[in-house]
């Protein structure tokens, strides 16, 4: 391969991965404050308001306020323990990950500690 053909090539794969989009993600402007995160139940949006700070996390649901501990394994993850669980199931820790984020939002994947069977949510920042 000649000189000119290899130069060629190497300045477009410079233009076209330098025009590649890439993630913004800056979990540590997520790790407290007031947040919102809804989801949609049986076809119906469903809205959870919740306080972080280092090491709780006070969540109210459908009128509902529960509390949990907020142990961070990293920048990106945390696991989340309810302190006063109902039931079996809120026993069961949850591990929280910080997959991208943008202006006052954050996308995460969540389950239950061990379990493989991950679900992805939006969290906005609202204080």
């Amino acid at each position: 391969m000649s000189n000119y053909k290899f130069l060629s090539l190497f300045s477009i794969f410079i233009i076209l991965s330098s025009c590649q989009k890439q993630v913004e993600c800056h979990p540590k402007e997520f790790k407290t404050g007031t947040f919102e995160f809804v989801k949609e139940i049986k076809g119906k949006k469903q809205t959870t308001t919740f306080i972080r700070t280092d090491k709780l996390q006070i969540e109210t649901y459908q009128g509902r306020t529960d509390t949990a501990s907020v142990r961070w394994v990293n920048d990106y993850e945390f696991i989340l323990q309810k302190l006063h669980p109902r039931n079996m199931a809120e026993e069961k820790a949850i591990s929280m990950r910080i997959i991208s984020t943008k202006d006052k939002t954050y996308t995460f994947e969540y389950s239950i500690v061990g379990d493989s069977k991950k679900q992805i949510g939006t969290v906005t920042k609202i204080k």
